[in-house]
């Protein structure tokens, strides 16, 4: 399993956004794909369509009440699943605050799990504080979604040497490997200068021991799209709510990029995410080995699955399975807004 951090402490940036369509992406394309939320503001959890207030479980009783990690997650679409997060989230820094091994809690949690995923992506809070810590000690890689102004480049050198910290003390593994120009508009100059000062930077780290020695700017930025800010409120991911823009377009790039890289022996062909209408009618396979609970079950077409491969759409773990009452947001129609449009942020609800 790749475990990427994504992670800027500046809001408003492109943290989940970028997290829920790189793992839609991924997920589409076959990849077992999971996500943490790790923000207290819930915008992950809210952008795959779960409303906060009915979470129980979730990152936060993994932290505080040494929750099983596989017991938490939920599956959200078809090989995407979530740890969810709600505003309970807030008061885990004071609770674990004279916790011994604190900042590594994530990481010994999610040790049983670690051949069971593909990816695991997790969207930091926008601080620098111990949930981030977790995060950034449990990850592998880190991708920095950056808005290419001026306040930018000086967040980014603050980040780096946080990164490096961690790094030198916690995770010796830890590697900042992308950078993700967002809201990116190539017409103005401001955009391009921030862009060639951060490849400049970032080209004399190249042969240091710097945790950065081997990141680069990915070189798909997202463009400024007025979809991406509105998908959110839908509860749904940029492919499910309009497969056709510029964003989705983008992200499905970067997604392609970021899985030749992690796993350079697979071809990158099988990244065409299926159709909206078969992600939305296929549903998640159900095995003799993960059971699934009685409400999900009645829900299941008394069918035969294609013929596939043995193991290719299993489920790697038991997970707990949403109610239909938290799951009423995802059959709304796309001109009726939900109830979490107020939470809508400029892009990316972070």
């Amino acid at each position: 399993m790749r475990t990427i951090a994504v992670l800027n402490q500046k809001g408003g940036v492109g943290k989940t956004t970028t997290v829920v369509n790189i793992a839609a992406a991924l997920a589409a394309a076959g990849s077992r794909v999971v996500v943490l939320d790790f923000d207290p503001q819930a915008h992950l959890t809210i952008h795959l369509g779960l409303e906060p207030q009915v979470v129980e479980s979730g990152s936060y009783k993994v932290l505080t009440q040494s929750a099983e990690f596989e017991q938490q997650i939920m599956l959200m679409r078809p090989n995407l699943w979530l740890l969810p997060a709600n505003i309970n989230l807030v008061g885990a820094e004071s609770e674990l605050v004279s916790v011994v091994g604190r900042e590594t809690i994530l990481r010994e949690a999610m040790l049983p799990s670690r051949d069971k995923f593909d990816y695991c992506l997790i969207d930091c809070s926008p601080s620098l504080g111990l949930l981030t810590l977790n995060a950034l000690a449990a990850a592998e890689d880190v991708l920095i979604p950056l808005q290419p102004h001026f306040l930018a480049l000086r967040g980014f050198g603050k980040l780096l040497q946080t990164v490096e910290l961690v790094n030198k003390r916690i995770n010796p593994n830890l590697k900042v490997k992308w950078v993700l120009l967002c809201m990116f508009d190539g017409r103005a100059s401001l955009t391009n200068e921030v862009k060639d000062d951060i490849a400049q930077f970032l080209e004399s780290a190249q042969g240091t021991d710097r945790p950065w020695s081997e990141a680069k700017i990915l070189p798909v930025p997202i463009r400024r799209n007025i979809k991406l800010a509105e998908a959110p409120s839908y509860g749904k991911t940029i492919f499910e709510y309009e497969e056709n823009c510029h964003g989705a377009e983008d992200y499905r790039k970067v997604a392609e990029l970021i899985h030749a890289q992690c796993y350079p022996s697979a071809p990158v062909e099988i990244l065409q995410p299926v159709t909206v209408n078969e992600m939305q009618e296929q549903p998640p396979d159900t095995s003799a080995s993960s059971p699934q609970p009685d409400s999900q079950a009645e829900q299941q077409p008394d069918t035969q699955p294609a013929e596939t491969d043995e193991n290719q759409n299993q489920l790697p773990i038991e997970i707990k399975s949403i109610s239909p009452e938290q799951q009423q947001q995802e059959g709304d129609s796309e001109e009726q807004p939900s109830e979490f449009t107020q939470t809508t942020t400029d892009q990316s609800g972070t």
